[in-house]
């Protein structure tokens, strides 16, 4: 062997052992990625979450209905609301249970778009008059007439209309979106199968899933497509495709029997961020008789990746919005300063950009006030080490205080980032001649969640360069801990702690 084959060869020998669990799936992004699936193009993302439009139809629901029935409550009685005997409120106030009840009972939000529109339109009318039916019938048996019993049976209908009226307009919106593809999750299918088949044909009659593509290890076994989704190669050309960060899940579809077969592409697949969840063909299930959602959550086993709560994922949006902004604010003078004295201390631009690992494995941009030397970041990335040259005067006080990374706030409003979370790391970040990606196999896992201008590993004293395997594996540890915790009040716990902990800590290099 060549000396300068030879001298890279061991270049990338691992610093400690590599981890057996993601070397083998991963071993050939070394050697160079396989052609094949790599010339799939990257497919858009989906541009309206199906589970948040529903929680903001049911959102507007509620708020219709519990109008309705206050306000009616204060005709029947002729007094504001906490004054009104509780024999006169009772019906009113129960009425919006019963109505928003009647809807989720009868698949009002479903939207299966198997279903015809007016056949969908008129279950719901079905649904909310048979609810407000009850609760007027239930109200006279009770003993409500008069004044009271007349204004219910009025605050019902109004409330029935409105409801319908704002379900047309829900329709109407979700076909519009499903013919434009807005809704639909990407997804990509493990398995040229008859169940992978299945699947597709499914996805196309209801327009919730879109399966990009399909990826087979059977090599001259597996068929050129499988109904119009092209099989763009094996497991190897999925983990190398440069489009993998734009997929929501992977679905294993090979048989549950074949176990051994099911084991070593679990094994493959376990590292990505993305869920991966395996087809379970049950005894008795028909895909063809099924909606989709029903598949999704009936004969799925999950395997790994992190499902997401979309609500948790809308709170913690509008919180990153209200305290980024309220934080952009404080440090707007504080930031001006900098910029200034950056310029005045070397040539050079005031901010840095730097390709990052951010949510899903994607590639973002995040911003910080220059620190080093003009140049500095050319050739492979390199951690900043104590006494480092390429670092300048201010630069070296701006790391000392992490005053460096406000310009992130930036990122925080663009979306990419989160306050909290893990620290977004280079790509092509090492610890010693290693990626440092390739020193634990759950890595990827700490891409489930958008990266934070801070961390539970920041303070917890993980900050700075990663020197060693056993410094990667403690930092993902405590993200991935993080991860498991993650709420609005960790959240703040976390923020209130990162100044005491960043200002009170010497030795860390940064």
């Amino acid at each position: 062997m060549p000396a300068k084959q030879k001298k890279q060869k061991q270049s990338q020998k691992p610093v400690g052992d590599l981890d057996k669990t993601v070397a083998a799936p991963l071993a050939h992004i070394v050697d160079g990625p396989p052609q094949g699936a790599l010339s799939l193009p990257i497919p858009s993302r989906s541009r309206v979450n199906k589970t948040l439009a529903v929680r903001v139809f049911q959102s507007l629901d509620a708020l219709a209905a519990a109008g309705a029935a206050v306000v009616g409550c204060m005709q029947a009685s002729n007094l504001p609301l906490f004054d009104t005997a509780f024999g006169i409120a009772a019906p009113f106030l129960a009425m919006p249970f019963f109505l928003l009840w009647g809807l989720a009972a009868f698949g009002a939000y479903d939207f299966d778009f198997r279903v015809k529109s007016a056949q969908r339109w008129a279950m719901t009318a079905l649904a909310v008059t048979g609810m407000a039916a009850t609760v007027v019938l239930a109200a006279r048996m009770a003993g409500l007439d008069g004044h009271a019993l007349s204004t219910l049976m009025l605050v019902n209908a109004v409330a029935v209309s409105v409801l319908l009226g704002l379900h047309m307009v829900y329709n109407a919106l979700v076909q519009f979106w499903c013919r434009r593809g807005a809704m639909a999750s990407n997804v990509v299918i493990v398995g040229a199968t008859q169940n992978a088949r299945r699947l597709v044909r499914q996805s196309e009659a209801c327009k919730d899933l879109n399966v990009v593509a399909i990826f087979d290890d059977r090599g001259s076994r597996r068929p050129g497509k499988v109904g119009d989704i092209p099989v763009a190669g094996g497991v190897k050309d999925l983990l190398a495709w440069e489009g993998l960060h734009a997929i929501d899940k992977i679905i294993i579809t090979v048989t549950s029997t074949a176990s051994n077969r099911v084991n070593e592409l679990i094994d493959q697949l376990r590292a990505l961020p993305q869920e991966v969840v395996l087809f379970m063909d049950l005894e008795g299930f028909n895909p063809e008789q099924a909606r989709l959602t029903e598949i999704a959550r009936s004969p799925m086993a999950y395997v790994s990746g992190a499902p997401r709560d979309e609500w948790r994922v809308f709170a913690k949006r509008l919180q990153d919005l209200v305290f980024a902004s309220a934080m952009l604010v404080v440090f707007a003078p504080i930031m001006a300063m900098i910029a200034v004295l950056i310029r005045l201390d070397s040539p050079g631009p005031v901010l840095f950009k730097q390709n990052r690992h951010g949510f899903n494995n994607r590639i973002i941009e995040v911003f910080k006030f220059r620190t080093m030397q003009t140049g500095s970041d050319v050739g492979p990335i390199k951690q900043v080490q104590a006494n480092d040259p390429r670092v300048t005067r201010i630069g070296r006080f701006l790391r000392r205080t992490s005053l460096d990374e406000l310009p992130q706030l930036f990122n925080v409003l663009a979306g990419n980032m989160s306050l909290v979370g893990p620290r977004p790391h280079a790509v092509g970040m090492r610890t010693g001649e290693v990626e440092s990606w390739k020193l634990v196999a759950h890595y990827a896992h700490r891409h489930r969640v958008k990266p934070g201008l801070t961390g539970w590993a920041q303070i917890n004293g993980s900050r700075g360069p990663l020197e060693n395997a056993e410094q990667v594996r403690e930092r993902v540890r405590l993200d991935l801990e993080y991860i498991r915790r993650a709420g609005f009040w960790f959240d703040l716990w976390i923020m209130i702690k990162t100044v005491p902990c960043l200002l009170g800590d010497k030795k860390a290099i940064r």
